[in-house]
């Protein structure tokens, strides 16, 4: 079986030498780049599972990299950044990264953090199901798209799917914070709280859900959140 392949996107030589040097003991395939024109252009003939990113590159910004790498690539997308703000991690997850790790790191916490992400999408993938049908959508999890009756169709993230098949998988029951926290990691506390307000926030907008009296994604205050629709797997 081939290992997995993680990408490393950093302009720092030493931060590359620790991540790709802790990933090989660690059992991983790797692939480094100083640059994001470089990363971009290996995409197109290799398919990574996990993509570490920093946000500090020399040729591109690194939130508009990790949007598209989120929308296009399907991949998990870890950023690696100095940028230590509530705000900036809460920007980073809310633009489709899946974790959020600050700089200086300890290289068994990154390598631990890789493998809970690919657990995460193992436990995932065994429900072969990838298209869910509810309410008059249609959600391929496959393409990360949603079409509706009029043939309508909008793109949404990986991490937006990831908070949509949760849903999806526990129509009409209560999902609480505590359960989304264990279920999708990518963060604590109020960076958490925040990343999956705006997360549903925009979820809500492409199921053109009224704002005021959602009817398929309801906030139970305090406790969490029911879906109404009912759901059906291919």
């Amino acid at each position: 079986m081939t290992a997995p392949l993680v990408t490393i996107l950093d302009d720092e030589p030493e931060i590359r030498f620790i991540l790709a040097d802790a990933l090989e003991d660690a059992g991983f395939r790797t692939m480094s780049f100083a640059r994001a024109t470089e990363f971009e252009a290996a995409l197109k003939t290799t398919t990574p599972e996990v993509c570490l990113v920093d946000l500090g590159l020399p040729d591109k910004d690194g939130l508009t990299l990790v949007h598209r790498l989120a929308l296009e690539l399907g991949a998990a997308v870890i950023i690696i950044s100095g940028r230590a703000q509530v705000q900036d991690r809460v920007t980073g997850l809310d633009l489709g990264a899946d974790d959020y790790i600050i700089k200086p790191f300890d290289p068994a916490e990154v390598v631990a953090r890789v493998r809970a992400r690919l657990r995460k999408d193992r436990g995932t993938a065994t429900n072969v199901a990838n298209t869910a049908h509810f309410n008059g959508w249609t959600a391929y999890f496959d393409r990360y798209t949603l079409t509706n009756d009029e043939g309508e169709e909008t793109t949404f993230s990986h991490a937006e799917g990831e908070v949509l098949r949760l849903f999806l998988d526990s129509p009409k029951r209560l999902i609480s914070r505590a359960h989304m926290q264990e279920s999708l990691g990518g963060g604590a506390g109020e960076s958490f709280d925040r990343a999956m307000d705006v997360r549903i926030s925009r979820l809500r907008t492409k199921l053109k859900e009224d704002p005021k009296n959602p009817q398929l994604i309801k906030t139970i205050y305090g406790a969490g959140y029911i879906f109404l629709g009912d759901v059906r797997w291919d």
